[in-house]
């Protein structure tokens, strides 16, 4: 579907007629490149990559520069394919803000922050066992029981238990487009998104209804 490759700046507040604050978040978007055109007839489907943020050459693989060569273009630091454009685009042609509008709803696909190994409190919301009395010194944040031990003598697969929190794949549906400015390249959309600063989002439209990729 149509959309951009951006990179989260940070958040500011906005203020309505009413005089109400609104938290939104500043993406910076685009421009972004064509570097790679796919068709039916040579790929079995119809879409375009776009790459976003120029690097330095010397940091690029010679299959990536020969990549961007045939699109005679700079290398890029972030490639993502997209479906649903105009067949007229060309290689080497800039996709820019103007393909939104205000006021519009968005679809914005990124990774959660990660937090690491934690426990089953902080990555599930369990209460822990019991309470601080009664002899409870240490179980305050324990996850209790895991099971049986003679029968099923195992644990089954998806206990909720400790591991690794944070850096999953997130896409928030419908935040809604405050404001764009062009010049600068910027789209300011309502409320928060996944990532930390300078992390790189996925920017879709939503056309009749359709999902984000």
């Amino acid at each position: 579907m149509l959309g951009i490759i951006g990179k989260y700046i940070g958040m500011i507040s906005l203020y309505d007629i009413h005089g109400i604050s609104i938290p939104c978040s500043i993406i910076k978007a685009g421009p972004c490149t064509i570097t790679q055109i796919k068709t039916i007839d040579k790929d079995s489907y119809c879409s375009i990559q776009l790459g976003f943020e120029h690097k330095n050459e010397k940091n690029t693989n010679k299959p990536l520069k020969g990549h961007f060569k045939k699109a005679n273009t700079l290398p890029h630091k972030k490639l993502v394919e997209f479906t649903g454009y105009f067949p007229n685009l060309k290689l080497g042609d800039n996709i820019k803000v103007n393909i939104f509008h205000e006021n519009e709803l968005i679809n914005i696909t990124g990774f959660s922050k990660g937090k690491g190994f934690q426990g089953v409190v902080k990555r599930h919301g369990f209460s822990g066992v019991g309470e601080s009395t009664h002899g409870q010194h240490n179980r305050l944040r324990a996850p209790g029981s895991i099971g049986a031990g003679s029968d099923p003598s195992r644990v089954f697969k998806g206990t909720l238990m400790a591991g690794r929190t944070g850096h999953e794949r997130i896409t928030i549906k419908n935040i809604k487009l405050i404001k764009i400015d062009i010049e600068k390249d910027l789209l300011i959309v309502k409320g928060s998104v996944p990532g930390y600063k300078n992390s790189y989002l996925i920017i879709n439209k939503i056309i009749n209804g359709s999902k984000s990729i």
